[in-house]
């Protein structure tokens, strides 16, 4: 995983311009028009038409994998506001925290990989399964609230509480479903949500294997990260760098001292080597291990 976010890093890096700025506000768009039009149509066949349907897909409804990212998560208006509020500020903040090509390929890994399994169930077992995006807003919740775990919101407009409280307990709930559904012998539809979160697993899986791992090996980790040559991998970043015309890079944005002078840059201790971060990105990013 840390290799794969490393790739993710470095292609970004080498490619600025990948991306779709502001994507969350697109989508949020989005969902209010199909919210509105599925309020006019009665009888529900827009609704249906617009969820991610495999059979349907098969036979030329291209459309439904785009379509189901912008189903509307309530038909109450009250509740699909605050629902649109909320998720427009998680993938803000992601995308500032990440930059627009990463928090795109975040986002677009767990629409393709959400449509893949419910096309390879419908085609193993014949089995139609709807998908619509709640899985996938709930990867974005779990991936803001492991960058921010001591984020404060207001439960039911009055209540503040941590938001890793309520990643918690969605996570629980998140479980529950599984179980049922395993109970129930419906291995396949288990696996559903499972993969419409594998986005998560694939960007932060790293905090959650250190987070259970024991506290010794934790110590261990640290403590072989800061042994590492630091001191002949900081020449040779300073020689390299002092050929391309700049002081300091930041590996996740690229961003150098040479474009931007006011910027303020800062070195990890916990990566492996000598590595240079932005101000917005020295306390999220993916840890360099070899």
């Amino acid at each position: 995983m840390r290799s794969l976010n490393r790739k993710i890093d470095r292609f970004c890096m080498d490619h600025p311009r990948f991306g779709i700025p502001r994507m969350m506000l697109f989508i949020v768009i989005g969902k209010i028009i199909v919210w509105l039009f599925c309020r006019m149509d009665t009888t529900g066949t827009l609704e249906y038409l617009l969820y991610f349907d495999p059979a349907m897909f098969c036979r030329g409804q291209v459309w439904r994998l785009v379509t189901f990212a912008l189903m509307p998560d309530s038909s109450s208006i009250l509740w699909f506001a605050v629902a649109l509020y909320f998720y427009y500020f998680i993938g803000s903040s992601l995308e500032n925290a990440w930059g627009a090509g990463r928090f795109t390929i975040y986002y677009l890994s767990g629409m393709v990989m959400t449509a893949l399994y419910a096309l390879v169930y419908y085609w193993i077992s014949g089995m139609r399964v709807l998908v619509s995006s709640a899985y996938l807003n709930l990867s974005l919740f779990f991936a803001f609230a492991t960058l921010w775990p001591d984020q404060r919101v207001l439960l039911f407009f009055f209540i503040p509480v941590k938001i890793k409280w309520l990643a918690w307990l969605d996570a629980v709930m998140f479980g529950v479903s599984v179980l049922q559904y395993l109970m129930a012998g419906s291995v396949g539809l288990a696996l559903v949500p499972v993969v419409a979160v594998g986005n998560y697993l694939l960007f932060c899986g790293d905090w959650l294997f250190d987070f259970f791992r024991p506290s010794s090996m934790r110590r261990r980790t640290k403590q072989r990260v800061r042994t590492i040559q630091f001191k002949q991998a900081a020449q040779k970043a300073q020689a390299q760098q002092k050929a391309q015309g700049y002081t300091r890079k930041c590996a996740v944005c690229g961003r150098t001292d040479r474009d931007y002078p006011d910027l303020e840059f800062r070195y990890c201790s916990r990566c492996v080597g000598y590595h240079c971060f932005c101000i917005d990105h020295i306390n999220d990013h993916i840890h360099f291990t070899e």
